[in-house]
């Protein structure tokens, strides 16, 4: 009997160790999803984009078409979408606090390129006073300057409506790197959890 009783213990001490184990554990390869945004394509994009606007506006400034104290906002705001940009190449590590701040900048960015938008849809139709300055010459120069603001002003026009397309991909850019960001670093909800499973193999007994 005594036999009997050690032979049924035996029998039940594998059922209650399971031999295969389900557990959730975070996927350390989170990380690698901002990848997926191309951030080195879209970061050298905007600073390039950056760069192109923030040239074109000194020029029209050098120029005196354009006054310095109305573009300065303009140009802080193009600077921080443009450090936006060169953080959003750097957080290629996935370096935690460098995606932390890239998901800031990106943010900033967001907001800079409202204010871009909405300057430069007012700037089109804001033409310059001081071209016309000039009307109280006789008919002749009234006759050619007048013609040469009027190119002026179309110019201008055609200038801030590329400005305009401009912003609008600078917005949709930072808003796509700031959703991958905020997936990497789930600042909108917990971390996401892969299931695992975990074989053992039996113990055979001799």
């Amino acid at each position: 009997m005594e036999d009997e009783g050690s032979v049924a213990e035996e029998g039940i001490s594998p059922a209650q160790s399971p031999l295969v184990q389900l557990s959730f554990q975070r996927n350390e390869k989170r990380k690698e999803k901002y990848l997926e945004a191309e951030p080195k394509a879209l970061g050298i994009t905007q600073i390039c984009l950056c760069t192109y606007q923030i040239i074109s506006v000194s020029v029209l400034v050098a120029k005196g078409i354009n006054n310095w104290e109305y573009d300065i906002f303009f140009f802080i705001a193009s600077v921080l979408v443009l450090i936006a940009g060169c953080v959003a190449v750097a957080a290629q590590n996935l370096h935690l606090p460098t995606l932390k701040a890239c998901l800031g900048m990106q943010m900033v960015a967001s907001g800079a390129s409202i204010f871009n938008l909405i300057f430069s849809s007012n700037r089109m139709f804001d033409y310059p006073s001081s071209c016309y300055s000039i009307y109280h010459y006789d008919d002749n120069f009234t006759l050619h300057y007048g013609a040469t603001c009027h190119q002026i002003e179309s110019t201008r026009s055609h200038f801030y409506a590329e400005i305009i397309l401009i912003q609008v991909a600078l917005l949709a850019i930072s808003v796509t790197l700031a959703a991958y960001c905020c997936k990497v670093v789930n600042c909108c909800g917990p971390g996401p959890k892969m299931a695992v499973l975990t074989i053992e193999a039996p113990i055979v007994q001799e």
